[in-house]
């Protein structure tokens, strides 16, 4: 009988070289193949090392799932400052809506998540595609709220919806009323 053993600690260099990006990168695989965020130990079998050597890299799972989760987030449209904020903006709600799809998991983790990392990136997206509104802060928060709750609802449709019968796409329509406000808001504020 033959037992197989696994070496412990980092791999050799006769193997990858296992960093935080390669522990990310398999990370959100895991979860893209699974629609959960995969155990430490998932993680590490898979990338045939110790679970230890994950924690030389992250300091608990909580430090793991936040860069997983950043560096999801920060998949999503860039908006540009090309004058047209609702183009901006509707790019935007869609490329993240199609993000949270295809990652069903991600949606109750972001939720559930007490880091600010990956909702910063997004509000940080969103006042750029909001710029030239010249909107007050209080009006942006507020906005950004309401966005972010539609987009949680739709996303959690979506991902309750098997039959394919809600699809992203259908969220112009209220994207597109709800810039309607957003639009007569900055006007009367001036």
């Amino acid at each position: 009988m033959t037992v197989k053993t696994k070496k412990r600690g980092r791999p050799g260099a006769d193997k990858f070289q296992l960093t935080a990006e390669v522990i990310t990168v398999r990370a959100k695989e895991l979860l893209l193949e699974d629609g959960k965020i995969p155990s430490i130990r998932k993680i590490a079998g898979t990338l045939d090392v110790d679970a230890m050597a994950i924690y030389h890299y992250f300091a608990n799972k909580q430090a793991l799932l936040a860069a997983v989760t950043v560096s999801l987030v920060r998949e999503i449209y860039q908006p540009v400052d090309n004058g047209d904020w609702q183009e901006e903006l509707q790019r935007l709600c869609l490329s993240y809506v199609q993000l949270l799809k295809a990652y069903p998991g991600l949606l109750e983790t972001l939720l559930t998540m007490s880091e600010e990392g990956p909702a910063e990136v997004f509000a940080q997206r969103f006042r750029l595609a909001l710029m030239p509104l010249q909107l007050s802060d209080t009006d942006i928060k507020n906005a950004l709220d309401l966005l972010a709750d539609y987009l949680h609802g739709f996303a959690l449709a979506l991902n309750c919806n098997s039959d394919g019968a809600l699809e992203p796409d259908m969220m112009e329509g209220p994207i597109k009323l709800y810039m309607k406000a957003l639009a007569a808001s900055g006007a009367t504020d001036k």
